[in-house]
């Protein structure tokens, strides 16, 4: 059996000192790796990701975590990830890594992901500058993504993300900003890739399962829809389970 814990938006800040690690303190005891999906701080302050790396300090479980879009606000994401990475935790963005548990590997592919919106109400990269980046920074993750999936050696194979790469986990956001939730090409990187199961954040509002086009499970892991410190899904022979 492989335990893996997950979360995202956790939205630390400076004053976040003390109130993240009671909710830690059975983590070692209910799983094997932990997850984060990204928003690990409020404004993207290396301070507040000092803050954070405290918290996580001695949980005794290895800690692979993807940036969101909060974590770029003050164009600090690399001092963010630096100290990150200091404390232990592995940062991922369109790379990937394996971790042992026991005789079992777990392969974890990582993004952030971007916005863009999904069949039938989707941007496309034409037309002005702007709208080519924004597809195009799209494009780029996904295709990161599937590279890095494709490339894992692992029993199980787990795609991170901060955006959701179906519609289903957005439901109960309001329909007008799917766009900025989220991005089908994701949902085709993790089919071509290959995967057990998605975790994503950032749907505050959203719902909490839903699955690609392909019939990989996806799981909206934001703190504001699981009402946890962590959700933990359990492999074993059949597949993944929650």
């Amino acid at each position: 059996m492989i335990r893996v814990a997950a979360v995202g938006d956790l939205h630390v800040g400076v004053d976040s000192v003390g109130r993240l690690r009671p909710r830690l303190a059975e983590l070692a005891a209910d799983a094997d790796v932990f997850l984060l999906a990204g928003d690990l701080t409020h404004r993207g302050l290396p301070e507040e990701a000092k803050v954070l790396a405290g918290e996580l300090h001695g949980d005794g479980v290895p800690t692979v975590a993807v940036l969101g879009n909060h974590d770029y606000h003050s164009d600090q994401q690399d001092a963010v990830t630096e100290v990150l990475q200091e404390a232990g935790v592995i940062v991922l963005e369109g790379d990937g890594v394996v971790v042992r548990v026991g005789d079992r590997r777990v392969g974890i592919a990582g993004t952030k992901g971007f916005g863009g919106g999904f069949a039938g109400a989707c941007a496309s990269d034409f037309g002005e500058p702007e709208m080519k980046g924004f597809v195009g920074h799209t494009k780029r993750l996904a295709g990161r993504l599937e590279r890095a999936l494709t490339a894992l050696r692992a029993d199980r194979r787990i795609a991170l993300l901060h955006y959701s790469p179906v519609e289903e986990t957005l439901s109960g956001e309001p329909r007008e900003i799917y766009p900025f939730l989220g991005s089908y090409l994701l949902a085709e990187a993790v089919d071509r890739g290959g995967a057990d199961l998605v975790v994503h954040g950032h749907a505050h509002r959203g719902s909490p399962s839903g699955a690609t086009p392909g019939g990989v499970t996806v799981r909206n892991v934001a703190a504001p829809v699981i009402g946890c410190a962590y959700q933990v899904f359990h492999f074993d022979s059949d597949g993944a389970s929650a």
